[in-house]
C-alpha cells in the first residue's frame, strides 16, 4: 500500500516525517480538531504501521517514540470527537449485557443504506460503496482479533470461534477478506489492500480507526467486544439485500458469494457475541460492562453517519469519494 495524498498539515508533516528513515521530530503545529478530514486520515495512518504498513516506510516506524506521540495527541481528539456523537448508555448489571445488546441494536433507526442498495441503486453507487467497504473489509477481523490475548477462558474461546470463521477456517480461498475480492473484482476494481485509502472520506476512515483505537489499548477491551457484537448482530439482514441488491444489478454468484456467506455465519456469530463473548466477559469483569455497551454504541453510530453521508451525497446527484468530491469543490472554487 501506498501513503495516500496529504489532506492537511498534519498528513503533510507526517508523511513527510515517515518516507524517511525512522527519527524523532516534534509534534506538527496543526491541531486535529482543524481539520477533521486531515485528522482521521493522520490516525489511520499512525494505527496501520500496526498492520500492512506501506511501501517505502522503514517498519521500524511501527514503535517510534515521536510516531506514538503524535498517534496518542490524535486519539485524545478521535475520543472527543467520538463523545461529542456517542451518548454512553447506561452500565447495565452483568448479567443483563445481551439483552442490553439487543435493545440497543434495536432502537437503532438511522437511514437504511441497505435497503437503498437492495432496491435502488445504480452500478456506479453500489461500486462506490464497495470502494468504501474495502477500507476495513481487505483486513476484516484483524482488528478484533487484537482482543484475542486480552482475554481468558470462556470470552477468549468465543471470540476465537468467531474470528476462525472469518478467517476462512483455515482455508485461505475462504476468508472473508478473499471473498470480498472476488466481489470488487466483479465490479473492475482493484483489489489490491488499501488500493482506495486515498479517496475515502474520514467518516468511512473512521469506522475502521474505531475498532483499531479499541483493539491496540488494553483498558479498552470491553468496548473492543461490544463493538463486534454490534457489528454482528447488525449483518446478517443487509447482507441478505446486498445480495439482492447485487443481483438485482447483475452481479454473478461470484460478486455476491461475500455477502451470502454472511447471511449464514452472521446470524450464528451473533448468538456468541451476545452471549458466550459480551455475556461471560461481563460476568468476569463487572466493572467494564457499560464498556461493552459503549463500544457497540460507536459501532451503531458509526454506521448510521457512514449511511447518511452516502444517501446524502446520492440524494444530492453527487459522489460520495473523498478524491472526486475535492476535485469537483476545486473547480468550483477555481470557477
Amino acid at each position: 500500500m501506498q501513503l495516500p495524498a496529504p489532506r492537511g498539515p498534519l498528513t503533510d508533516r507526517l508523511f513527510a516525517e515517515l518516507a524517511r528513515p525512522p527519527h524523532a521530530f516534534g509534534p506538527p503545529p496543526a491541531d486535529p480538531r482543524d481539520d477533521e478530514e486531515d485528522a482521521q486520515l493522520a490516525l489511520f495512518v499512525c494505527y496501520e504501521l500496526h498492520y500492512q504498513g506501506f511501501d517505502g516506510v522503514d517498519d521500524r516506524w511501527e514503535w517510534n517514540p515521536s510516531v506514538l506521540a503524535l498517534r496518542e495527541r490524535l486519539e485524545g481528539w478521535f475520543e472527543r470527537w467520538l463523545a461529542r456523537r456517542v451518548p454512553r448508555p447506561p452500565a447495565p448489571p452483568p448479567r443483563q449485557v445481551p439483552r442490553a445488546l439487543a435493545a440497543l441494536v434495536a432502537s437503532e433507526d438511522g437511514p437504511s443504506l441497505s435497503a437503498y442498495l437492495r432496491g435502488r441503486a445504480d452500478v456506479e453507487q453500489f461500486r462506490e460503496f464497495v470502494i468504501h467497504r474495502s477500507i476495513y473489509q481487505l483486513k476484516e477481523a484483524d482488528p478484533h482479533t487484537w482482543g484475542i490475548p486480552r482475554l481468558l477462558g470462556r470470552p477468549k474461546a468465543a471470540l476465537v470461534e468467531i474470528q476462525s470463521d472469518e478467517y476462512g477456517g483455515g482455508r485461505p480461498e475462504r476468508m472473508h477478506a478473499e471473498l470480498f475480492r472476488a466481489t470488487m473484482r466483479g465490479f473492475g476494481l482493484d483489489d489490491s489492500y488499501g488500493a482506495y485509502l486515498g479517496v475515502v472520506p474520514g467518516v468511512t476512515l473512521a469506522i475502521s480507526t474505531v475498532m483499531s483505537m479499541f483493539g491496540l489499548h488494553r483498558r479498552r477491551r470491553g468496548a473492543l467486544l461490544g463493538h463486534l457484537a454490534a457489528f454482528e448482530m447488525t449483518s446478517s439482514l443487509p447482507n441478505r439485500r446486498y445480495s439482492q441488491g447485487l443481483r438485482r444489478l447483475g452481479g454473478d454468484a461470484g460478486t455476491r458469494r461475500y455477502y451470502d456467506e454472511h447471511v449464514q455465519a452472521d446470524a450464528v456469530h451473533e448468538q456468541i457475541a451476545a452471549h458466550d463473548l459480551c455475556g461471560a466477559f461481563a460476568a468476569e469483569h463487572p466493572d467494564l460492562a457499560g464498556d461493552v455497551l459503549y463500544g457497540a454504541a460507536c459501532a451503531l453510530t458509526l454506521d448510521r453517519l457512514f449511511a447518511e453521508h452516502l444517501l446524502g451525497r446520492w440524494r444530492e446527484g453527487r459522489t460520495s469519494l473523498w478524491e472526486a468530491r475535492w476535485r469537483a469543490d476545486a473547480e468550483v472554487t477555481a470557477r
